[in-house]
């Protein structure tokens, strides 16, 4: 990929290393802020200092509040803004952008009311474009700090994969792909159910064992679920599935870990949320996969029971029982789809 302009909507953390990683490429990219005063002072310093501080930025990142400037001309555009708002941040930046630019969402949540993925809310604002989605173990600060890790592009379109993978490849950071975007998608939204659940079980003292169980069993969830939505099961088993499954339940760099662990220590829901300052996706994403599953029949104690814990103030100690007394008692219950990953 040549040298060309890129788009990163969203000034959070996750934004700020992608929007960093593609000016490193070679990349002019514009860097889309909801404030302006922290837009402002990110072209001085160079610094996204309220989520990233430390961490220097290539000149090439050019910050702004004016959403028209940001993605004007931009032949690739990431989508990195909470669920909740989405849909209207994407409608708003719709109206600026060339007919053949590529839209990649960044976000792991699910939409309120329609159970929308951010891809199919992409499609459903921009149905001329071609889309994908970026799901991965990809924690900022680690990232930021170029430890190793690895990303998963998915998409439909391989042109869109490849154009991806040029933009982000590094050094530190390898792009993989897979054309089932809705697994990849759903692997990277319910992961952040089963980090707070881990991080409540740590709070109360659970050692690695319980870690341990905790995870294998919610990706059993997860394949579960994912297979009943239309999703392959194996697409559970790659970087955006149990990857970042792994990575969210065991370190309090995960924002819905740090949800659990305050969770677990008796702090109240609504300041555990103010204390954290970020939005922790899996607050939301439970009470939609709660009702989804229940509507669809799915099978899943670890999300219902912290469905409960969250809405309707249940003990703690039951996200325990919800592992312990399940009803099923298989260990692997899923196979796979053929022909899904793509390297």
């Amino acid at each position: 990929m040549s040298s060309s302009k890129i788009s990163v909507i969203g000034g959070g953390s996750f934004g700020t290393v992608i929007a960093n990683i593609t000016a490193e490429n070679g990349h002019d990219v514009s860097f889309w802020m909801r404030s302006e005063p922290q837009a402002e002072e990110l072209n001085r310093l160079h610094e996204n200092r309220h989520y990233l501080p430390g961490y220097q930025l290539s000149e090439r990142i050019s910050a702004t509040h004016d959403m028209a400037a940001a993605v004007r001309d931009s032949v690739l555009i990431f989508v990195a803004v909470p669920s909740s708002s989405f849909r209207q941040v994407v409608r708003d930046m719709v109206k600026h952008i060339s007919s053949d630019a590529v839209l990649v969402s960044t976000t792991k949540g699910i939409e309120s009311g329609s159970f929308n993925l951010m891809s199919q809310i992409l499609s459903q604002e921009a149905p001329w474009a071609k889309v994908g989605v970026l799901s991965g173990p990809n924690l900022a600060k680690e990232i930021a700090a170029k430890d190793l890790t690895g990303t998963v592009i998915a998409s439909p379109d391989e042109g869109v994969r490849e154009l991806v993978k040029s933009a982000l490849k590094s050094k530190f950071f390898r792009v993989y792909a897979n054309n089932d975007m809705f697994g990849v998608e759903l692997g990277g939204s319910l992961k952040n159910i089963y980090a707070i659940i881990a991080g409540i079980a740590a709070a109360l003292g659970m050692g690695h064992n319980t870690n341990s169980m905790l995870v294998t069993r919610a990706l059993t969830e997860m394949a579960r679920f994912g297979k009943e939505m239309g999703a392959d099961p194996m697409t559970f088993l790659g970087l955006a599935g149990v990857g970042d499954l792994v990575v969210t339940c065991s370190t309090p760099l995960s924002r819905n870990y740090r949800i659990g662990l305050a969770l677990g220590k008796g702090t109240p829901l609504q300041q555990a949320i103010t204390e954290l300052g970020q939005v922790a996706e899996g607050v939301n994403t439970v009470k939609l996969v709660k009702q989804k599953a229940d509507e669809l029949g799915v099978y899943m104690p670890l999300a219902n029971g912290l469905y409960k814990i969250i809405y309707e103030n249940d003990s703690l100690q039951n996200i325990i029982s919800s592992l312990m007394l399940s009803e099923q008692a298989l260990d692997v219950e899923f196979a796979a789809n053929e022909d899904k990953v793509l390297d």
